[in-house]
């Protein structure tokens, strides 16, 4: 049982965790954050950082690893929420206990394993924040959605509480009533917008979702959302280790290489190569990722575009 104490007012609140051998915090938060700068986080030194908007406000959660303990420390209204949340959003109620037998069916997935078994899939509870992302990453370069999002914070964004200095992610409301054309200096084109501000206006019910599966069905219901998008966000805000990205331009073609030899695949060969893996699917797909596992490239990459410019 964590130890916790707790000093209200403008003080932190805060919430020691013991953690599991061979557990890495850097691994673990990697995936919550975008890549180089997000403005809702930050990675450091071991320590770690996310802001968020709580269904009790605003709040920050600082993440502090000192040996065989994390330290969680809270801050802002919303900050007894996100402690309550603090080992979830560690990746600490991940569970693995039948995966190590599962990854033996093939030797590569095994070796993965074991050299990430420290990493452990986090769970935020948290929709609307992930689902900007997802939106912002359909059908582009990482690297475009990346900058939309850069950008989208910067101009929706808002301090978050607490010393690191982060934002807050935007206010579903905002979103909402901005005009469509205002995103097309993010370079963020009236498609991504469109689906972006659907979901805004169904946000708060989404956060009402009770596991992976319905909030699954409420994403796919929107239009412009589709199961690529649902499984992205599922994965970190449920910790959903079965969630897989179809409808992906590199997956499958990872996927089929690693597992099966073959240079090129399908979404329906995808699924019949990850099977054996059930429950775990999605937790293959990022351990191929993380090793640095890819198909031959045989074309020219995607270019980088900017719809600010069209």
């Amino acid at each position: 049982m964590a130890r916790v104490t707790e000093a209200r007012g403008t003080q932190a609140v805060t919430r020691r965790l013991p953690l599991p051998d061979g557990y890495r915090l850097t691994g673990t938060f990697r995936s919550l954050l975008v890549v180089r700068h997000d403005p809702c986080g930050r990675l450091a030194d071991g320590e770690c950082w996310l802001s968020a908007r709580t269904p009790e406000g605003p709040a920050s959660l600082q993440l502090a690893r000192a040996g065989a303990e994390l330290t969680a420390t809270g801050h802002g209204p919303g900050a007894g929420w996100l402690i309550d949340r603090a080992d979830a959003v560690a990746g600490l109620r991940d569970d693995l206990s039948d995966f190590p037998t599962l990854a033996a069916s093939h030797p590569l997935v095994a070796r993965l394993a074991r050299t990430f078994a420290g990493v452990r899939l986090p769970a935020t509870g948290l929709i609307f924040h992930r689902l900007i992302r997802a939106i912002l990453e359909q059908k582009v370069t990482g690297q475009e959605a990346h900058r939309g999002y850069r950008a989208l914070l910067r101009h929706f964004g808002e301090p978050a509480p607490g010393p690191a200095g982060l934002l807050l992610p935007p206010d579903p409301a905002a979103i909402a009533a901005t005009p469509y054309w205002a995103f097309h200096p993010f370079g963020i084109e009236q498609r991504r917008t469109q689906a972006l501000q659907r979901a805004a206006l169904v946000a708060e019910r989404l956060e009402r979702c009770a596991d992976s599966a319905e909030a699954t069905r409420r994403l796919t219901a929107i239009p412009g959302i589709g199961p690529w998008t649902a499984a992205e966000v599922v994965r970190a805000t449920y910790g959903d280790a079965d969630a897989v990205s179809v409808g992906d331009y590199h997956i499958p073609n990872t996927v089929a290489w690693a597992l099966a030899g073959e240079p090129r695949g399908t979404d329906a060969r995808m699924l019949e190569l990850l099977e054996p893996f059930r429950g775990h699917r999605g937790r293959v797909c990022d351990l191929l990722e993380a090793g640095g596992i890819g198909a031959p490239r045989f074309g020219p990459r995607r270019p980088i575009r900017s719809f600010a410019k069209f």
